[in-house]
């Protein structure tokens, strides 16, 4: 399953850069958000900010990168086909 990223600015009142992650129907399954330096071990992660029906069960990870973010949400929607 392939997933496309789009780089967004997240007005969530401290880290702005995102991802909106789209599923290989172009629909929207996560919005993702890169942490900044004030999160300590978790600085430079990205989080798991918003997250719709289809990720249902998921919680709100941390992901060390983008890659593991993508291979986290392939599986976790694959099992819900």
């Amino acid at each position: 399953m392939s997933l496309t990223l789009q780089p967004v600015r997240v007005g969530t009142g401290s880290d702005e850069e995102g991802m909106l992650v789209f599923d290989a129907d172009q629909r929207l399954v996560a919005v993702l958000t890169h942490l900044s330096d004030q999160y300590g071990e978790v600085s430079g992660h990205w989080y798991l900010e918003a997250k719709f029906a289809l990720l249902d069960g998921l919680d709100h990870p941390t992901y060390a990168d983008l890659d593991a973010a993508q291979v986290s949400i392939r599986q976790h929607l694959a099992r819900g086909r």
